[in-house]
């Protein structure tokens, strides 16, 4: 039984998400994403794999080399499942700034 991988496991790892905020700017083979960080190449492998699974990154073959890239369609479930939340401290934030600036005109009058 192939079970896929939850998105929300594979962005709980610290290491993953610096995978990921990594190959956002450009598109990098395993190697060059391994020489940014200070463990053995089979663990950011065993990363890699882990997020092409949850079809987070995708693989795309050039000559001998396979280059990782973002995959930004399934990034948008996490954006849909986080943006409740940016929307209610966003709220929070703007009745705090009204709160402020009443206590501020309060203050000066």
């Amino acid at each position: 039984m192939n079970l896929r991988r939850d998105v929300f496991q594979a962005i709980a790892d610290p290491t993953r998400r610096a995978i990921l905020l990594l190959v956002a700017s450009q598109s990098m083979t395993a190697g060059v994403i391994a020489s940014n960080f200070d463990t053995a190449r089979p663990t950011v492998s065993k990363h890699l794999q882990i997020l092409t699974e949850c079809e987070l990154l995708k693989q795309e073959q050039n000559g001998r080399e396979i280059y990782y890239h973002i995959n930004a369609t399934n990034m948008r479930e996490v954006a849909d499942f986080i943006e409740p939340f940016r929307q209610m401290w966003e709220d929070r934030f703007n009745k705090l700034e009204t709160i402020m600036k009443t206590y501020q005109n309060k203050k000066t009058t």
